[in-house]
């Protein structure tokens, strides 16, 4: 039997903010209610969040706007990285996800690693293209030169 909930924070692979959603009573009790994640979907929490809903759509509105801004600034960004090649310049390893994170935060952004969407390591030399998603509706794209050196 599942129980209803609503939750106060976007959870990946469950909902956004504001949703009224059915999961197991476990996930609820162990795990999205003692982080604050959601309450209880009764009839004062659900009036509550319907008002509480238009603030948050405001909120959003504003995180929206706020990653737009980042957005612009990371799209006229260009990361270098230079590693360590091989025969037909293959890398000796790869670039990741936490070495773009490392980069972006030496210039001043706050991007956290699992924002960075890397489908796989970078293990050649070359131009990527490597999507950072800043929210929900706004991705960017940036633009990661790796180098080899001998």
């Amino acid at each position: 039997m599942n129980q209803q909930i609503i939750l106060r924070e976007d959870v990946t692979h469950l909902g956004h903010m504001g949703d009224l959603v059915s999961v197991k009573p476990g996930y609820a009790r162990n795990f999205l209610l003692p982080r604050g994640l959601a309450v209880v979907a009764n009839e004062k929490q659900k009036n509550r969040v319907l008002h509480e809903k238009r603030i948050l759509e405001a909120r959003i509105s504003k995180l929206r706007q706020a990653a737009e801004e980042v957005k612009t600034k990371l799209e006229q960004t260009s990361l270098t990285i230079t590693k360590a090649v091989g025969e037909n310049d293959k890398l000796f390893g790869s670039v990741t996800a936490m070495e773009i994170e490392a980069l972006l935060k030496g210039q001043g952004f706050s991007i956290e690693r699992k924002q960075i969407h890397l489908e796989e390591h970078l293990k050649s030399t070359g131009v990527f293209e490597v999507p950072v998603k800043l929210h929900r509706d706004v991705t960017a794209t940036i633009k990661v030169v790796v180098a080899g050196k001998r």
